[in-house]
């Protein structure tokens, strides 16, 4: 009997999500557990995996299409088998399709629809395709079902396949108003998201922002000796990040209100015997925050490591489910980015998020003397219905200490 596959319940309060692409065609024949389609959700990019065994009798949503728990994805039988009648959300879609404008850009054909043209690869793949300028529509795929590889892209690249093109830039509605042309560009699934969480955090929090400033002098002079030579030894890119996680720990260690969240239902604080750290990673498509579990038992150099590895998996939406959630309190590195100093917004449910501003010189009263420092804003916000102000400046002067005076630092590690 053909069986039909909703959109699951896939947890962390995720409700809706994005068809990224579909990993299979109609007429495949899948195994139990293969995935079936990618997925992208507020949290993450997720394979789907087939609940049975079987022939993909019918595809019920095209690619870049949003779904909602419990709407049909995909039927899957025996070949020539009846299928169930067309399932109401995919009749929707269907009409809805049929009703949508026509996207135009001046001078260029309107695209065709997008499950047409849409060719398999997995977002590695594609990520490797924009970073190498090949246009995957022109190449024919050597893997499973036709799905384009990144050997083929490797090829297409080299010339051995089809020539590399330029990034295509997205394709918009070119619409007349009074006061000029304007191009309408649908927001993308990610930007809702991370819209809805920041509208949330802002409605439910009350935010203040404390700003303290910090001599990181001696840090700087310490890490220039200690990077070429744990790059040496270890082969890991080493920055300054792990030397502030390492900071925020040791500070949320003593004052753990700041390492909590907020059961509002039940009116209780859950203060977390755990550190996973979030670090905000800016992406293409809006920001990231991919969480460090248990920061406070590693070392500097896994930590480095790990980064590392999780920024660019974020970047191309690689990252797991498990890799994002649980969090209980969030870094994010505004200096490389310059400003003076910004007011971050907290990450939902947590209580606070530390921000870091950019280091610069600037003259400095030392010992009675103007002398030359390397000097940096830190910045804190936290929720102000749970976290009183001289509390929020006294950790961020504890954290201060510890950035300015590295070898307090080292002997708290």
């Amino acid at each position: 009997m053909a069986f039909v596959f909703n959109f699951p319940d896939v947890g962390e309060g995720i409700h809706e999500g994005r068809v990224v692409e579909w990993l299979v065609a109609e007429g495949d024949a899948v195994a139990e557990d293969q995935a079936i389609l990618k997925v992208e959700t507020d949290k993450a990019v997720v394979e789907l995996p087939s609940p049975h065994t079987g022939t993909v009798l019918r595809l019920h949503v095209a690619a870049d299409a949003t779904i909602f728990v419990g709407d049909a994805l995909v039927t899957i039988g025996s070949p020539g088998e009846e299928q169930p009648d067309k399932a109401p959300a995919a009749a929707e879609a269907s009409a809805a399709a049929a009703s949508a404008p026509v996207a135009v850009e001046t001078g260029t054909p309107a695209a065709p629809a997008a499950a047409a043209r849409r060719p398999l690869a997995t977002p590695r793949t594609r990520a490797l395709a924009r970073k190498l300028g090949v246009d995957l529509s022109q190449i024919s795929g050597s893997g499973s079902g036709g799905r384009i590889t990144e050997e083929d892209v490797q090829r297409a690249a080299e010339g051995g396949g089809v020539a590399p093109t330029a990034p295509v830039a997205p394709v918009g509605l070119v619409a007349a108003t009074a006061d000029g042309e304007v191009e309408r560009v649908p927001i993308t699934h990610l930007r809702k998201m991370i819209a809805n969480a920041m509208r949330a955090s802002k409605h439910n929090a009350a935010h203040v922002t404390h700003v303290d400033e910090a001599d990181v002098t001696d840090l700087m002079a310490h890490y220039r000796r200690a990077k070429p030579v744990i790059e040496e030894r270890t082969g890991v890119r080493f920055t300054l990040l792990p030397f502030f996680i390492k900071a925020l720990v040791a500070t949320l260690q003593k004052y753990p209100i700041f390492n909590a969240s907020v059961d509002e239902e039940k009116q209780e604080i859950l203060f977390k015997k755990y550190y996973n750290i979030g670090v905000a990673v800016d992406t293409p498509e809006g920001l990231i925050v991919p969480v460090l579990r248990d920061a406070d038992r590693k070392d500097m150099v896994e930590l480095a490591a790990e980064v590392a590895d999780k920024a660019e998996r974020a970047r191309s939406r690689e990252l797991t489910l498990d890799e994002i959630r649980g969090g209980s309190c969030t870094l994010t590195n505004i200096g490389p980015l310059g400003g003076v100093f910004a007011t971050p917004i907290i990450n939902q449910p947590e209580l606070a998020i530390v921000g870091l501003h950019a280091i610069k010189e600037r003259p400095e009263v030392v010992d009675g003397e103007i002398a030359i420092r390397k000097m940096m804003y830190l910045s804190i916000s936290f929720d102000h219905r749970y976290i009183d102000g001289a509390e929020a400046a006294r950790f961020m002067s504890d954290m201060v200490r510890l950035v300015s005076e590295p070898m307090v630092l080292m002997a708290r590690l």
